[in-house]
């Protein structure tokens, strides 16, 4: 099998995964890894949790054949689909469970992580790389999309916060994400 670059498209990288080459998801899981785990942890508040979904959401990739990079990008469609195995996550927990954690999370505050200081450093740059972009955001997209992606607001829901018909928080996020793509991109080379 041929050798995969690091350097390869998205496109070319989901083509060779399509096409039998698991090499391909090695080299998406290192692209995007982090973004993904840092929606989760911000969304989950768990690292172990985070780790998981970010697991989960590679695999469910590579087994199916859903996403279309024509119509989207990778990014876009790793965070929606994020956000979405998140929130659903959360919202599958029964209130004992939650309760439970609570009690646990307030008698040990300080929460035992299994990360090294290098995958620390490492999600720290993503953070702040990401914190970047969303700065040169207009403050209406960047407000929007915080409110969707950190605060697990449903677009219906930010329209009724913000007083604004449910349209322009769609346009709003929408155009967001296609700026932050490109400002992402861009900021990783």
């Amino acid at each position: 099998m041929r050798r995969i670059s690091a350097s390869a498209s998205d496109i070319d990288l989901i083509t060779h995964l399509r096409g039998g080459n698991s090499e391909a998801l090695g080299v998406l899981y290192d692209r995007y890894s982090g973004l993904v785990y840092t929606i989760a942890l911000k969304i989950l508040r768990r690292p172990s949790e985070a780790e998981d979904l970010t697991q989960e959401i590679f695999l469910n990739f590579w087994k199916q054949e859903k996403f279309d990079p024509r119509r989207a990008a990778l990014s876009t469609y790793l965070c929606v689909m994020t956000r979405s195995r998140a929130l659903n996550r959360l919202d599958s927990y029964g209130s004992r469970q939650r309760s439970l954690q609570r009690l646990r999370d307030n008698t040990f505050p300080v929460e035992l992580s299994a990360s090294t200081p290098l995958e620390n450093a490492a999600l720290e740059e993503q953070e702040e790389k990401l914190k970047v972009a969303l700065s040169q955001l207009p403050e209406r997209q960047r407000q929007i999309l915080e409110m969707n992606y950190y605060q697990g607001m449903s677009q219906s829901k930010i329209a009724q916060s913000l007083s604004i018909p449910l349209g322009t928080v769609k346009t709003n996020a929408r155009q967001g994400l296609i700026k932050l793509r490109r400002l992402l991109r861009d900021a990783i080379g």
